[in-house]
């Protein structure tokens, strides 16, 4: 019997099966852009939440984005992207730091948050105000699924893994497949798993076994 691929993400793939791991929900705090220099973006719910106001109001300012498929994101708005992350925290924090401290940055967020960037950066001093535009909660979808033994799991986000595993558990014999080790770290210690070489579901996919 062929392994059943499910993947955990709030996108999909045809080739597996696509389970909606949060559902979003968006804010739309006050902002007056023209405060800010450059926009930080680490996710495309980030680029979602911007569609909530007028374009004319963000178009103009250049996106520091976490990954290729945020950057996508926010040029699909016709938005230009300053820099390209490698899909972490930290790695957004050495970027910053190349800049001048007078620039002022806004990181539009979720409401809970894997990396810490931002903190310690406004402990240095770096001028990065911060705006929630959007909730992540576990899906029913992902608590409710039922898997089979012969599965590859698939998870693309800490919080999905999370998800996961508050109704199910991950056996020592399942092949694990995460998007990067931000999301590895949510795994249980037991869990051997491999890491995509590059943060995207295709390359999740080329890691099957």
């Amino acid at each position: 019997m062929p392994k059943q691929i499910y993947l955990f993400s709030i996108s999909s793939h045809p080739d597996a099966i696509s389970v909606n791991s949060l559902d979003i929900s968006f804010f739309k705090p006050f902002i007056n852009f023209l405060n800010y220099d450059y926009l930080i973006l680490t996710s495309k719910q980030a680029v979602k939440a911007l569609k909530q106001y007028k374009k004319e109001e963000y178009i103009e300012k250049k996106a520091l984005c976490i990954s290729t498929q945020t950057a996508k994101s926010y040029e699909q708005l016709n938005g230009q992207v300053l820099e390209l992350g490698s899909g972490y925290g930290d790695n957004l924090k050495d970027i910053i730091k190349k800049y001048p401290k007078e620039i002022k940055w806004l990181y539009l967020r979720a409401e809970t948050i894997a990396s810490s960037f931002a903190s310690e950066l406004q402990e240095e001093h770096y001028k990065i105000e911060e705006r929630v535009v959007y909730r992540s909660e576990c899906s029913d979808a992902i608590q409710n699924v039922y898997v089979h033994k012969n599965a590859v799991f698939i998870f693309t986000s800490p919080s999905s893994v999370k998800c996961f595993l508050k109704t199910h558990t991950i056996e020592k014999d399942k092949e694990v497949i995460v998007i990067g080790k931000t999301t590895a770290k949510a795994l249980p210690k037991q869990i051997k798993y491999k890491i995509a070489k590059e943060k995207t579901i295709q390359s999740c996919f080329e890691e099957i076994e």
